[in-house]
């Protein structure tokens, strides 16, 4: 029987990832403390706490692949106008500046975009920790099983 205690305890670790916005890594750090901490009380609370871990760590990995995939691609196309033609003369020229523009708008829309279905998420799992329930973050990697 999950009591309220244990529920209040699971959604605040859900919540806690808005430190974030307070400190650096709080969505890590506040987490991780409330679910160390309690994760011995009960089954529900060390469920719950590994998802909230599993989320933050994925999101993670998401940012830095996504990262590792398009500075190259946005330094190449800034750098492409790149022209030493002799030493005593330096050119440089944007030859399509509205590529750029259009990726970094692109890059711009897609991280507001996961920015705000993160929050959601975060959301309804601290609502459904409210009732009781375990939420399944959807493309969360389990790291910690």
């Amino acid at each position: 029987m999950i009591d309220q205690q244990q529920k209040n305890i699971a959604t605040f670790i859900h919540l806690s990832t808005f430190c974030r916005f307070i400190f650096p890594l709080g969505n890590f750090i506040a987490p991780l403390i409330l679910w160390l901490t309690n994760k011995d009380k009960s089954e529900f609370i060390d469920k719950n706490g590994k998802q909230v871990l599993n989320f933050q760590i994925s999101i993670l990995l998401y940012v830095i692949i996504i990262a590792c995939i398009t500075i190259p691609f946005f330094l190449l196309n800034i750098f492409s106008g790149f022209a030493v033609n002799n030493f005593d003369e330096f050119n440089f020229s944007l030859n399509q500046p509205a590529v750029i523009i259009f990726t970094a708008l692109g890059l711009g829309v897609l991280a507001v975009v996961g920015f705000v279905l993160e929050l959601v998420l975060i959301i309804i799992a601290s609502l459904k920790a409210r009732d009781g329930e375990v939420y399944q973050y959807p493309l969360s990697i389990k790291f910690i099983k």
